[in-house]
């Protein structure tokens, strides 16, 4: 039996307007964090512990006491040299006298001199020895596990505990290198962390200007203000997206395909046309139309196998 026509023998169809799309690059990407600043805190000399300032975890500022290595021999000595500046000051102050009345030839004087200044190099190689007993803090951070107690004796080179700061994080990723000059410094890139339900941000600082030679990608660091509070050492899962394009997107049930290609049927005018189309991908559900077809056009998705050139047709608009 033929299909039912509407009135004035148009045959009743439906179909959609045709509409712009957008279509964004993705390049799926997995990165790690990396603390903004870490380091490893070992003792600079030998000796017995007397004072340990921080717990595991505890967080500290730059430049405070964290470990105190016993000092009291370095102490004495640089006592003991204080006592000897002075006293060589007073001669020197009296060498000048008598040089300044050529009562003293001058090579006594320089004499004195030099000994003085080998005793000020001796009280900073002291207060350098002085320094090294203790551990200050070289940045604003959080402690890790200690590995030392008051009293213990440490070796030099020790381990003492890991400083670090994650208050920035640095994210790494590798891009294929066909990627690589579609980032620049300031391009963001969003991830995600399990068990974190907020998105991470990085902003793209640097680029790795050689490319490993064993998996041609790139190595891309970006730059994370770390407003979640994660830690460092965790993996991501994120996208890059490169580009968007603006395509019309029509139901793949539109879609007439033939020997010279693939066309869609149209109404114009109230009557069917078949218009030959190009088109860029395809998936189960739509297809990217990159010619042949307006944005407004009207374009058929049922009743195409009774359609003949210019019939008549009554649409019904999805």
């Amino acid at each position: 039996m033929p299909p039912a026509r509407g009135g004035g023998g148009a045959l009743p169809v439906t179909g959609i307007v045709a509409r712009l799309s957008k279509a964004v690059d993705r390049y799926p990407v997995n990165g790690e964090l990396y603390p903004n600043q870490v380091v490893e805190l070992v003792s600079e000399t030998v000796g017995r512990v007397v004072r340990v300032n921080f717990n595991d975890g505890d967080r500290v500022k730059r430049g405070d006491l964290l470990l105190k290595v016993d000092d009291a021999d370095l102490q004495a000595q640089l006592t003991r040299s204080m006592y000897q500046k002075q006293l060589l000051e007073v001669k020197l102050g009296r060498q000048q006298e008598l040089l300044n009345r050529e009562s003293v030839s001058l090579e006594s004087y320089q004499e004195l001199e030099t000994e003085y200044n080998i005793l000020l190099a001796d009280i900073e190689l002291l207060q350098v020895k002085i320094d090294r007993t203790e551990i200050r803090a070289p940045f604003d951070g959080q402690i890790g596990f200690r590995h030392v107690s008051e009293g213990s004796h440490v070796q030099q080179s020790a381990p003492v505990a890991t400083l670090t700061d994650n208050s920035v994080l640095r994210v790494e990723f590798y891009l294929p290198e066909q990627y690589w000059n579609a980032l620049s410094p300031g391009k963001r890139v969003t991830f995600h962390a399990r068990g974190i339900d907020e998105d991470i941000v990085a902003e793209v600082c640097s680029i790795d200007p050689q490319a490993d030679a064993a998996t041609r990608k790139v190595l891309v660091r970006g730059r994370y203000e770390n407003r979640a509070g994660l830690l460092s050492g965790l993996f991501l899962e994120g996208e890059i997206a490169f580009s968007e394009e603006e395509f019309i997107r029509v139901p793949t049930e539109a879609v007439v395909p033939e020997m010279a290609g693939k066309r869609v049927w149209m109404v114009r005018n109230g009557r069917a046309a078949s218009v030959p189309i190009e088109i860029e991908s395809r998936d189960n559900k739509d297809v990217e139309v990159t010619a042949g077809i307006q944005v407004g056009d009207t374009v058929l998705t049922t009743g195409l196998m009774q359609l003949r050139e210019g019939a008549a047709v009554n649409v019904r608009v999805l």
